[in-house]
């Protein structure tokens, strides 16, 4: 048994003193903190830590004699490999978005057993599924406990790196336009108060940004909204002297951290309370006293600020520029490289990738781990390679990289696959299908307001066509210098919901992939923008949007097999090539410009 087999052993037995201790029979560890965020600060890292899966997204459930971590597909390779040999159980989730582990609580514990949560980090929505699931099991939920805390020795406290403000002209809405446009959506609902808890809200509303998550621009905090004025809930010291000055200028006084619950508990008989039950935790929401009037709705800035302004898109476009043309840096170097007989690993990718990106006007930090997957662990669709684990770039093959940059005029988030060596048939051909996929979805024309999950299929089409598949979502939404994962757009298989309408400045990826476990993954990905657009018949039918591609880099056509490909697919390539070439030029010469000159050439059928 391995160092960090025992010492997840003996976590897990800490887990199980804790049980004793308390006197409940189960706890539940999601992947969650005080504020539901994706990415989590190391202190609430407590599934993580205990189970050594350190997957993104997935649960941990630990009676007096099982363990079970609970993960979706794009985790199962990785999660039976983090935890082999400690005691721990892999639960196979369908999707990221499953609860399957409620159902299986409900069937391991007993009636009259006791499961214990913490309530400070349990989503609203997941507490009342939870919770609806053990009564009728018979089973008590305890909301009041963190056993992790018990469990884990030298647990982190909060984070103290301090906050900054996002610029002008970079930041191109002032914070006290945001605040009125958000009051006027509480005013619509006669709300009198409104709590914002999601991270990457706080942020956007108020022209601030942090570094308390990694690769994301935030920092932990809450904010309680009235009429006229608010109360950031922050961590002392953390917000520097003027620009507590400048938030205070604009109605936004400074609280303790910890004061967020007392504030919520002392608001008057008569509030209005507005809150999102999809982004604010059970702990909060009980803090509410009864008598006052609770509106749950999706928070007014979720929406705004997935709709850029034309001052945003503009600063964005110029993003994607920098962003292409240090790939582009990248790439040539990476080819001469291997072409002069020198050996690169997937770690090497990484940090050669990330200082081209660092050379580039803008350039604040990653907005991901980069994922390097050559071969067999480019079929796991959120690798990462470490220097306990990783691949060398060897033989033939195919190279799929993931990555993307924060800069202060946007985020980006780009896939591309290369070959290294001889491609053979049957790449060419998954990676045709998942091209195809990619265009068909970017030339798609929609009504305004169309539910995104039911685009979903188009990029899917050319995939079902041969019988195929991939199990994660075509698109995710993405900010502005802010989180890479942004609602509430979400071309997937999700359930529909009016949240998740597409409208005009709405930033989406588009990836559709293909994934042929232990040999090779192919992901092609692009971010657009919503845009409208006139109609021949001057929108008759109603206002249409389309999709303008955003990321600039050339997508490597010497591994497409042409014969799958359409005419007027190739005209799409050859259209974006040419936009490539155009905008990234200008700002490469040498080797850099010679690559993309010869990587951007119109395709012949």
């Amino acid at each position: 048994m391995d160092t960090r087999t025992s010492e997840t052993r003996l976590r897990i037995e800490r887990v199980r003193d804790a049980l004793g201790a308390h006197g409940v029979d189960a706890v539940l560890v999601p992947s969650s903190d005080p504020h539901l965020s994706e990415y989590l600060p190391e202190r609430w890292q407590g599934r993580q830590y205990l189970s050594g899966f350190t997957g993104s997204v997935g649960s941990l459930v630990v009676t007096h004699d099982r363990a079970a971590v609970f993960a979706d597909s794009r985790y199962w390779t990785q999660a039976e490999a983090q935890i082999a040999g400690s005691g721990i159980t892999l639960e196979k989730m369908a999707t990221g978005a499953s609860t399957t582990y409620i159902d299986w609580i409900a069937r391991t514990l007993k009636p009259g057993q006791v499961l214990a949560v913490d309530g400070q980090v349990l989503g609203l929505s997941l507490a009342n599924a939870l919770r609806t699931a053990l009564q009728r099991a018979g089973i008590t939920l305890r909301t009041d406990l963190d056993l992790v805390q018990d469990a884990w020795e030298d647990r982190p406290g909060l984070p103290v790196e301090p906050i900054y403000e996002h610029q002008p002209p970079q930041a191109a809405v002032a914070r006290a336009d945001k605040l009125a446009r958000v009051r006027a959506a509480m005013a619509s609902l006669q709300a009198s108060h409104h709590l914002v808890s999601t991270v990457d809200d706080v942020a956007w509303l108020l022209n601030l940004r942090g570094s308390d998550v990694e690769c994301n621009p935030v920092f932990i905090a809450h904010l309680l909204l009235d009429a006229s004025g608010g109360r950031l809930f922050v961590a002392d010291g953390k917000v520097p002297a003027d620009v507590a000055a400048r938030l205070a200028a604009d109605g936004i006084q400074l609280a303790p951290y910890a004061q967020a619950a007392g504030a919520l508990a002392a608001l008057p008989a008569a509030a209005r309370l507005l809150l999102d039950p999809r982004r604010v935790t059970l702990g909060l929401r009980e803090a509410v006293p009864a008598t006052v009037a609770v509106v749950e709705q999706i928070n007014p800035s979720t929406l705004l600020k997935s709709r850029k302004s034309a001052a945003e898109a503009a600063f964005i476009r110029e993003t994607m520029a920098e962003d292409g043309a240090a790939m582009c840096e990248f790439y040539a170097e990476f080819e001469a490289s291997l072409a002069r007989g020198e050996r690169w690993s997937e770690l090497d990718i990484d940090t050669r990738l990330t200082a081209a990106r660092k050379r580039r006007p803008g350039f604040v930090g990653l907005s991901f781990s980069t994922i390097a997957g050559w071969m067999a662990n480019g079929a796991l669709p959120h690798y990462r390679a470490t220097p306990e684990s990783h691949a060398q770039i060897e033989g033939d093959g195919l190279l799929l990289i993931d990555s993307g940059g924060q800069y202060l005029g946007g985020t980006t988030d780009i896939t591309r696959v290369w070959s290294v060596g001889s491609v053979n048939a049957a790449q060419k051909r998954d990676y045709t299908l998942v091209l195809k996929g990619t265009i068909a979805l970017s030339r798609t024309r929609f009504p305004r307001g169309t539910l995104s999950p039911m685009l979903d299929a188009i990029a899917r089409a050319p995939l079902w066509e041969h019988g195929l598949d991939y199990g994660h979502g075509t698109g995710h939404g993405v900010g502005y210098f802010m989180n890479v994962h942004e609602g509430p757009q979400s071309i997937s298989k999700a359930v529909a919901e009016p949240a998740m309408a597409m409208e005009p400045g709405m930033i989406t990826s588009i990836e559709p992939g293909l994934y042929r476990p232990g040999l090779w993954g192919v992901r092609i990905e692009n971010l657009v923008l919503n845009v409208a657009i006139d109609t021949p018949e001057n929108n008759a039918f109603g206002e249409m949007l389309a999709f303008e591609t955003l990321t600039l880099c050339p997508i490597a056509t010497d591994c497409i097999d042409t014969g799958l490909l359409r005419a007027d697919e190739i005209a799409w390539l050859n259209d974006y090539h040419a936009t490539v070439r155009k905008r990234l030029a200008p700002k490469l010469g040498g080797a850099a410009l010679a690559w993309l000159m010869a990587r951007t050439e119109p395709l012949v059928a």
